[in-house]
């Protein structure tokens, strides 16, 4: 499906006597519209970003000034990383629109490791090992990419997706923990939100239905205020300036479990990262090769050893930002790249910070429908690339699909299984990436494709059943 000429952002040809223009990913938009889609990147991430060393810091009882400084330090370094992954250096970058963020995955280790006394120096120094390991094994993971089909991508946005829609649902009703989860007023809040997005994207100019997600966003907060949704004080109390220094909560400690179990998480991110670079890349018309997976992968390492040593956590790609891309169809890693520095503002910047986090859970939510429902939909437009007939393909999906959910839908399922076993299958994108990938071997191995094509290029004749014999449509306009 073509869209029209206006949704294309415009942006500079290529070299000088070269008729190729810039591919929309490397294009950069004015700087009026860098700042206002950067900002809808961070709103859409933000509430994520926060929450996990808000979560860990929690745990261990730490002090308010030290909660404050973990979540400054993890913005800073939220910024740093995501320039990292799309502005680039060297081999470190995927340069694609890529929002970088704290993983969920690593929590529930690190919540084991500073509550059993290792504290804080034992985290970073687990962290800091984790991110060497995932540098070195980067090249690694980038040659697997062969076993990443459009049946097994497909499969893996879906549940990426899907996954994500919970996170949104709890938005919509107050945030987890929230006195009032669940009130009709925040669900009617979040409804609200979700007609202002759909709306701006429909009946807008092209430029604003780009930033619909903002628009509504904004919309939302002008009326939640009076509503009294959220509250200004802490901006306030809130510092404007503050710099995080390395080590700040002393040198790192390097103890074998917490090193062991960090490694697993390690191998999850690593997973998880690859479904959404590869998701990513469907999006915006740039395909993810091994080399470009390879130097994605090797960007999470070196952001999640600047966690270790900046007082954060392990980074990952974010996958809500993922959605944010598809459904506004801006398709520029310079945008995300802007939020990347507005990220290290709000680092250096605590008052600014403090402004953001005052944006209500059930405004953020509904926004979170729109965004994390169209990464689902991007899974089935690939899905719609294969071929489903005389084959056993529905299998690995609906088989893929069950495992990735059964974590989502219960998240207690495997408490009772050992903590590295949890550490893996507690994550619905690995489950279900990690099923979609061994059923694929299973019921297509390459050799049956190597057969099939030899028999093919013998007669002259496509054969069905497999997925190399799907016909492959014609390049997307987003």
């Amino acid at each position: 499906m073509a869209s029209s000429a206006p949704d294309r952002i415009a942006g500079p040809a290529g070299p000088p006597g070269s008729t190729d223009p810039v591919h929309p990913v490397d294009q950069v938009p004015p700087v009026r519209q860098l700042a206002a889609f950067g900002l809808q990147h961070v709103l859409a991430m933000y509430a994520g970003a926060v929450a996990v060393p808000l979560i860990v810091g929690s745990a261990m009882k730490l002090p308010p000034a030290d909660l404050a400084y973990l979540i400054t330090a993890d913005l800073l370094v939220c910024g740093i990383a995501t320039l990292i992954q799309c502005v680039g250096f060297w081999r470190f970058g995927v340069r694609l629109p890529i929002m970088q963020g704290c993983t969920f995955a690593a929590v529930s280790p690190m919540v084991l490791i500073g509550t059993t006394g290792g504290g804080l120096p034992a985290i970073y120094g687990s962290v800091i090992v984790a991110g060497l390991a995932i540098v070195l094994l980067a090249p690694v993971f980038g040659r697997l990419l062969r076993f990443f089909p459009p049946l097994v991508t497909g499969t893996v946005i879906l549940i990426i997706g899907i996954s994500l829609l919970p996170v949104a649902a709890n938005w919509a009703a107050g945030g987890v923990g929230s006195p009032d989860f669940g009130e009709p007023r925040n669900l009617a809040l979040a409804a609200f939100v979700l007609a202002v997005v759909v709306g701006v994207q429909r009946f807008a100019p092209a430029f604003l239905s780009r930033v619909a997600v903002l628009a509504g966003i904004a919309v939302g907060l002008a009326v939640a205020v009076p509503f009294g949704f959220t509250d200004f004080g802490p901006v306030g109390e809130a510092d404007w300036v503050g710099i995080s220094t390395p080590f700040h909560f002393g040198a790192p400690e390097f103890r074998a479990s917490a090193i062991a179990s960090m490694l697993v998480v390690a191998l999850v991110t690593m997973t998880e990262t690859t479904g959404d670079l590869i998701a990513v890349g469907e999006l915006t018309g740039r395909k993810v090769e091994p080399r470009p997976l390879a130097d994605g992968l090797r960007a999470d390492g070196l952001s999640t050893v600047l966690g270790g040593v900046f007082n954060t956590f392990p980074y990952t790609a974010y996958a809500q930002n993922v959605g944010l891309v598809g459904m506004t169809r801006v398709r520029s890693r310079w945008v995300v790249a802007a939020a990347g520095g507005i990220l290290v503002l709000l680092g250096l910047l605590p008052k600014l910070g403090a402004v953001v986090a005052a944006v209500p859970a059930p405004v953020l939510g509904g926004a979170g429908l729109v965004m994390f429902g169209t990464v689902a939909a991007s899974g089935l437009r690939t899905l719609a690339q294969v071929d489903f007939k005389g084959n056993n393909n529905l299998t690995v999906v609906a088989v893929s699909v069950a495992v990735g959910m059964l974590p989502v839908g219960v998240p207690t399922v495997y408490e009772k299984f050992p903590d590295w076993f949890q550490t893996v299958m507690n994550s619905g994108i690995s489950a279900g990436c990690l099923t979609a990938v061994v059923l694929n071997l299973l019921f297509n191995p390459p050799e049956s494709k190597a057969r099939s094509a030899a028999v093919t290029e013998a007669d002259g004749l496509p054969l069905g059943g497999g997925e190399d014999a799907v016909e492959q449509p014609g390049k997307e306009v987003l």
